[in-house]
């Protein structure tokens, strides 16, 4: 295909956003709900500890490899036109800003917030005598017998340190028991240790919720450190190192033996990011800059402690409910919640909203094929699970009672590796059937196919009723993972439909087993048909609006990457079709270019949920088509990754997501619009603000 659309001739960097920065700027979207007065003020401070938990990502993956790419093809260019070292500088300078801008949230907003309500951060300058003693009593007894520090000199390096930990340099004065006297030492802080301390309410002078940054207490008793020195200086310090994992897929023998011997070295990768406290002073933390190998636009001098995100442990430290979401109890849908599962998704498909609709469901689908016994086998892809996870142990307990039980697991779920890698033995120990998918390609598919035996219907009049095995399926949009389905938006569709079914069969075969591309008649797969499906469907768009018939687009998603998917969407706005895109994170496309993209209206939706289901829809001349979907609009999902996206056939249902794409694109509260320079802005509210879309799902389903 080609470079540009042929309608209209722009220089490249006019036709695509950068990816990096547009994830930098979902980020800022991100903070600016830490900022936002109406959000419970406990809620405002986990938005901003995920800021910051995104951005360690962000350093982790993409920053690591733009770095390693800077090196290897310093000139070669992406679809926005800019070479890896031009990235680079952009993502240092909206960084520093960002980073900036958290700080100063943290600082001028959150805190003082949090003060008003008597949780309490205490500075070292405002401890009472009575918590002084306590806290030092608390160093000498907890922290100082954990604690290692390490003097620099010839025969003291400096040591190693492990991704994203706390540590200090500290400038020393005086010489030690051997006449040393080198000026500096390091004291890393074990992971063991908790990074805020809770001072007892019993200690004179404290609230009921004042708390001390384990910072603050080393700061303060440092001199303990080294006997007869004095400590001039001392400052937190963290580094970033590139986590992500690389394995020869076409040479290891085993592939989860070769992610165990990886994971080992994950927090020793390449350092990608120093971050600093704002006071120390210039030559120390240039001298960590040049241990690091970085150079200045890599240091972040910080006003606060070097990790936001430890402070996620505040919400659950502190009872109070008044600040917090209002807890909210998913619906369970009535017609799955009866003992015979199986009858009513043989009556008619059924559709969950997640979270609005309880994934239990889904669980209890699991349990009652693992006791049920007709059932015969059970197929599940598993990419994502969580910790003691239900649909794990349903499937255990399906292998332990005689079930057929093959599991997909994909080992290479990102920072998940060591979890399902855990998993994958735990299935294995009890006879069940584990493959890891296909070489080179991640199974992000979200599947579940039951085979049981059940008494048919005669096919005749006068003829005998016979038994047959009967296929269900679960398709999702999202992870089966039960604590994300309360806290992510995805969508999850039960079928009895004999194709829908037939095809789910056919791509487990294609990961367990080996064999030509199946032909399939309802789905459409990555790496196979999915990207040359939706190129059809928004050409079929672009015919039917130049004929004068009805032509609309709508596809909500995470990531709109793809440069080929892209430039059709291009083709049809030219054309006149309307494309509307709800894309949660980053969006590579520029919308609102005259002559370009004047008909495409990108919007991002942020809010209590994280916005997490993929939905393409295609008017199709006023016969519409809907399809949900795992893949994202991205390369890694429609070329790298093993994808199913599958239609909604049932009218009601389709027609209530429309309802749902309605809500999203109507809304004002939780919305912002993508602008063709890039940046986003809040839409202006008609007429007063409608209440936020999320809370419309979950009030009215």
């Amino acid at each position: 295909m080609s470079n540009k659309p042929p309608e209209l001739e722009l220089p490249q960097a006019d036709l695509f956003l950068n990816r990096e920065l547009s994830l930098l700027e979902f980020n800022r979207r991100v903070l600016e709900q830490a900022k936002d007065a109406s959000v419970p003020l406990l809620e405002r401070l986990k938005f901003l500890c995920i800021s910051s938990s995104n951005l360690d990502e962000f350093f982790e993956i993409r920053v690591a490899g733009l770095q390693q790419m800077a090196e290897l093809n310093p000139m070669q260019r992406g679809a926005d036109g800019m070479t890896p070292g031009e990235t680079l500088a952009a993502i240092s300078k909206r960084t520093h800003e960002l980073v900036e801008e958290q700080y100063r949230v943290f600082n001028d907003e959150v805190i003082p917030a949090l003060e008003q309500e008597r949780i309490r951060f205490l500075r070292r300058s405002e401890w009472t005598p009575d918590q002084d003693a306590w806290l030092k009593t608390y160093f000498q007894n907890e922290l100082m017998p954990v604690l290692s520090p390490i003097g620099l000199d010839p025969a003291h390096p400096f040591p190693r340190i492990l991704n994203k930990s706390l540590n200090f340099i500290v400038q020393l004065s005086g010489k030690d028991a051997f006449g040393r006297n080198t000026g500096f030492a390091i004291v890393q802080a074990p992971r063991a240790l908790p990074r805020l301390i809770q001072i007892p309410s019993e200690v004179a002078g404290t609230g009921p919720h004042d708390f001390v940054f384990l910072s603050s207490v080393i700061h303060a008793y440092v001199d303990d450190l080294f006997p007869g020195m004095e400590a001039r200086g001392c400052y937190q310090f963290r580094l970033t190192r590139n986590s992500d994992l690389l394995v020869d897929e076409e040479e290891v023998k085993d592939l989860m033996e070769a992610l165990e011997g990886e994971l080992s070295q994950r927090q020793w990768g390449d350092i990608v990011r120093l971050e600093v406290a704002h006071n120390c002073p210039e030559g120390l933390w240039q001298y960590l800059m040049d241990v690091a190998q970085l150079t200045p636009a890599d240091v972040y001098q910080v006003n606060g402690p070097v990790n936001l995100h430890r402070l996620m442990a505040i919400p659950d430290m502190v009872d109070r409910p008044e600040l917090k979401y209002a807890p909210y109890t998913p619906r369970v849908p009535k017609a799955l919640s009866g003992t015979d599962v199986f009858a009513a998704i043989r009556e008619r498909d059924h559709l969950l909203h997640h979270p609005y609709d309880s994934f239990m469901p889904v669980v209890d689908f699991l349990r009652h094929a693992a006791r049920d016994p007709k059932v015969l086998a059970i197929k599940q892809t598993l990419y994502r699970t969580g910790d003691k996870s239900a649909v794990v142990e349903a499937l255990i307990e399906a292998a332990r009672n005689g079930k057929e039980v093959t599991v997909v697991v994909e080992l290479r779920a990102r920072f998940d590796e060591e979890a399902n890698i855990d998993l994958a033995e735990q299935l294995q120990d009890v006879g069940a059937h584990v493959v890891y998918g296909v070489v080179g390609y991640k199974t992000h598919a979200k599947m579940s196919l039951v085979v049981r035996r059940e008494d048919t219907a005669p096919s005749a009049p006068g003829a005998a009723a016979g038994a047959g095995l009967r296929h269900y399926a679960h398709l999702g949009t999202g992870n089966y993972h039960p604590r994300t389905a309360r806290l992510y938006t995805d969508y999850g569709l039960f079928t009895a439909d004999p194709q829908i079914c037939k095809d789910v069969h056919a791509v487990f075969l294609q990961l367990t087993s080996l064999g030509k591309v199946t032909k399939l008649h309802r789905l459409l797969q990555s790496p196979f048909t999915l990207a040359k499906a939706m190129h059809a469907k928004i050409d079929r768009e672009i015919a039917n609006a130049r004929a004068g018939k009805p032509a609309r687009i709508i596809a909500k998603m995470n990531a709109l990457v793809e440069p080929e998917i892209i430039q059709a969407l291009y083709r049809a706005s030219q054309a006149g079709v309307r494309v509307d895109l709800i894309i949660r994170g980053m969006c590579c496309l520029r919308p609102g270019v005259p002559g370009l993209s004047e008909q495409i209206h990108v919007r991002s939706i942020v809010g209590r949920f994280l916005e997490h289901h993929r939905v393409n829809y295609f008017e199709n001349g006023g016969d519409p088509e809907l399809y949900l979907s795992s893949a994202d609009w991205m390369e890694r999902n429609l070329f790298r990754r093993v994808e199913v996206a599958f239609p909604v056939l049932d009218k009601k249902l389709r027609e209530r997501v429309m309802a749902h794409l309605d809500a999203y694109l109507a809304g004002t509260a939780q919305s912002w619009v993508l602008q063709p320079d890039g940046s986003y802005q809040r839409p202006a509210a008609a007429g007063g603000d409608r209440k936020p879309v999320q809370l419309q799902f979950m009030e009215d389903g």
